[in-house]
């Protein structure tokens, strides 16, 4: 945004702070003809900032995704490799399943042209590949567990928990269910 006249700077930042609104009204699928119109901009000035919905969600998420990325930076060197997957998997559980619109956002990253590095998805992955790296390595994971596995993994109970009255509280359960698995030992 360097070298953007002031009135482009605003507009971008008055798009955004609009889009952030819409998506957690209404999800991923917010439409970007409603965000111009609340925005009091053309819809190709929404388009000039963002391509494209991809583009738009992306910047929606991206301070948080920054966050949990750094996040899982610093856990990377915990003492105990399970006990800091863990609890990076709880914050992105617990930002997914209250952030409306994130899963989906995850969802169709995974769908899309895989030479977009800058996905949301992509992201996380790359953050959390160290954490997963370390528990397998310690016997904290299952064989063949992979960022990605888990990631679907978050994407899919974020979802299924969108409508209840707390999801941030039923996906925090559901994925402490999960780790302990459904069917204990014998």
């Amino acid at each position: 945004m360097t070298g953007q006249r002031a009135d482009a700077r605003r507009n971008y930042a008055r798009i955004l702070a609009v889009a952030e609104a819409e998506v957690a009204a209404h999800g991923a699928d917010a439409s970007l003809e409603q965000i111009a119109r609340t925005a009091g901009v053309g819809s190709a000035t929404v388009r000039r900032h963002f391509p494209g919905r991809r583009a738009l969600l992306a910047a929606v998420f991206g301070e948080r995704i920054a966050v949990l990325c750094a996040r899982a930076t610093a856990l990377t060197d915990a003492p105990d490799a399970r006990q800091a997957l863990l609890e990076w998997l709880h914050a992105l559980t617990a930002y997914a399943a209250s952030a409306r619109g994130m899963a989906d956002a995850l969802m169709q990253d995974g769908l899309t042209d895989p030479e977009q590095v800058q996905d949301c998805s992509t992201k996380l992955r790359a953050a959390a590949e160290p954490l997963v790296q370390r528990a397998a390595q310690a016997g904290a994971l299952a064989p063949g567990v992979t960022a990605a596995d888990l990631l679907t993994l978050v994407t899919g109970i974020a979802l299924a928990t969108e409508h209840h009255q707390d999801p941030t509280a039923e996906a925090g359960r559901l994925l402490d269910l999960t780790v302990r698995g459904v069917v204990p030992p014998r």
